[in-house]
């Protein structure tokens, strides 16, 4: 099954069953990889990228050809602001290399993270959303397709305060996020079910920090992964890998027609 026939598309390629497509909205390039044989109502999983990387980091993809063809679901990926195939502003360079100077020096990094991480979202939320309108669309997803959020670090930054604003959200994964107000406000009205990723031994994200967070989220179906060593490397085995089998249901029978 092929959707090169919209305008959406502007490369198309099929690997192993998992048909990639790389997309443009506006002026965020992202790919989305869905099974060969997608039918109306397919769920959709949206993944973000953590901090400095982008829509097809390694780690990235390997997730999503999974969930393509383990359950089944679409998945989505786009690049956020100064990452990826989008140039980076002045105004985001001084705060890349101010964070940079920080680590370096052993200082504390958080309130620049607060402040460009805020930047970020307030500009990458309203793309995630053009991301979905655009997808639903689709005839394999359409209007009635569920709808995940996962992603750690920047994408947790990013997706706490999407899932708030974005009523298509149903069901999401966050993890080894730098806390700050804004981060904590947006997680008391999280009431989606959620799974909370807690590197145990970070050296800049305090564990406490953490399992403060978790507790603020509102949702009653949640569930916390703790595990040894930090945001940078994320052992795949404590990712509960049916988590959006579980919370994303295949509404095929009763899909809305598109259009």
């Amino acid at each position: 099954m092929s959707a090169m026939n919209t305008s959406l598309f502007t490369a198309e390629r099929t690997t192993d069953g998992v048909i990639e497509r790389d997309f443009t909205i506006g002026e965020v390039p992202g790919v989305l990889w869905s099974p060969a044989d997608a039918s109306p109502g397919t769920p959709l999983v949206l993944m973000g990228h953590g901090g400095g990387l982008h829509k097809r980091s390694t780690g990235l993809v390997a997730r999503a050809r999974d969930a393509v063809l383990r359950d089944g679901h679409a998945v989505a990926a786009i690049d956020a602001p100064g990452h990826g195939d989008r140039p980076r502003s002045a105004e985001d360079q001084r705060w890349v290399d101010e964070m940079l100077a920080e680590r370096a020096a052993g200082r504390s990094m958080a309130a620049t993270i607060a402040a460009y991480n805020a930047s970020l979202t307030e500009r990458a939320v309203p793309e995630w959303r053009a991301t979905i309108d655009a997808l639903q669309q689709l005839p394999e997803i359409g209007r009635s397709a569920p709808v995940g959020y996962s992603g750690m670090t920047l994408a947790s930054a990013i997706g706490i305060p999407l899932v708030v604003a974005e009523s298509r959200i149903t069901a999401a994964i966050f993890g080894g996020v730098f806390v700050y107000d804004e981060i904590t406000l947006a997680a008391r009205s999280v009431t989606i079910p959620v799974e909370f990723l807690l590197p145990l031994d970070d050296p800049e994200i305090t564990r406490e920090s953490g399992l403060a967070l978790f507790e603020e989220f509102a949702s009653e179906d949640k569930t916390l992964h703790a595990f040894p060593g930090s945001h940078f490397t994320v052992p795949m085995e404590r990712v509960d890998t049916r988590f959006f089998a579980r919370h994303l249901a295949h509404p095929a029978a009763s899909v809305e027609p598109v259009g």
